[in-house]
């Protein structure tokens, strides 16, 4: 399947709408193109700062401004995190990411430690990903020659939806960071999240976004609402599990080259979905018992999940 930079909404509708069974064998041919169908990356998450973000999204126990029980931490030391990238490693992880609750990245001190990481992690000969906020030009060369390998940053829904989720971030100023990103020669990591009450269209709308990046992103984490006590979502309406059967499988035809993510809200996901996910074109997940702040699935689950579908573990960066 050719890649293609030039979707319309309508295109991108009309694949997301066909009938589902016919949209996960078409996702499953184009998945058995590029990659090896059996083959899912482990990937680990570590919270680098926890909480006392400034920022608004609805979704997020985190941010300062919700009581969610999330207390605001300071940045973890270079041993802790060298230690938690070596643990990772040796549980089968290629890929180590590394979040702190910033709105943006500021020059000083804790950005000269989050370097530091950067290159701790580096030299383990694992891919390294950063979530940090925004960032300036500057920053992103600097953690290119540091040796970051990607950087996430979600655009989370539709253009349209947006501003029902976030006020205190533009959807522009997310474009900008990661037209940086690029400019810098890092990976880029950049996908949404399912269930925040968006419609089909606004799906649709998400991925038109990310499709009509060029290059696409390299990674696309598909992300499930994870509904936490305290957060304006927090009593937000269960998501019908096929829309994100329907999300990743769209995903997969429309980036073909691309690595889905089934990131966030697996703990929410039957056996049955999860399995439905990567027939779909999920060919990445986050393993260990928390990411960021949000519960799960533990090691054995997943070990015995794969096992019964005949995934194994990629060992390439």
């Amino acid at each position: 399947m050719e890649l293609r930079y030039d979707w319309t909404r309508e295109e991108i509708r009309s694949i997301y709408n066909c009938p589902l069974l016919d949209l996960v064998f078409e996702a499953q041919r184009a998945h058995r193109q590029r990659h090896t169908s059996s083959e899912v990356q482990l990937c680990r998450l570590l919270s680098i700062k926890t909480g006392g973000c400034p920022e608004d999204c609805a979704y997020c126990p985190q941010s300062a401004r919700y009581d969610a029980g999330v207390s605001n931490g300071a940045l973890l030391s270079l041993e802790e995190v060298r230690q938690a990238a070596e643990r990772a490693r040796a549980e089968g992880a290629t890929r180590f990411c590394m979040g702190a609750a910033w709105r943006e990245a500021r020059n000083g001190r804790d950005f000269d430690h989050v370097l530091e990481m950067v290159r701790a992690v580096a030299s383990l000969r694992m891919e390294v990903c950063c979530t940090l906020g925004m960032l300036t030009d500057d920053q992103a060369r600097r953690l290119a020659e540091a040796g970051l390998t990607a950087y996430n940053h979600n655009l989370d829904t539709s253009p349209e939806y947006y501003g029902r989720i976030i006020t205190t971030r533009r959807y522009e100023d997310r474009l900008r960071t990661l037209e940086r990103v690029r400019r810098a020669g890092i990976a880029v990591c950049c996908g949404g999240i399912v269930g925040l009450g968006e419609s089909d269209e606004d799906r649709v709308g998400l991925l038109h976004q990310l499709a009509r990046m060029k290059p696409h992103p390299e990674s696309v984490p598909i992300n499930v609402l994870v509904r936490v006590k305290g957060t304006p979502l927090g009593e937000a309406e269960e998501l019908d599990p096929l829309a994100l059967v329907r999300t990743i499988a769209t995903a997969r035809l429309l980036m073909p080259a691309a690595r889905v993510r089934l990131s966030a809200g697996r703990r929410s996901l039957t056996r049955e979905t999860a399995a439905l996910c990567f027939l779909a074109g999920a060919n990445s997940i986050f393993f260990g018992e928390k990411l960021l702040t949000t519960p799960n699935p533990a090691r054995d689950e997943d070990e015995m999940l794969f096992h019964d579908l005949g995934l194994t573990e990629t060992n390439r960066a």
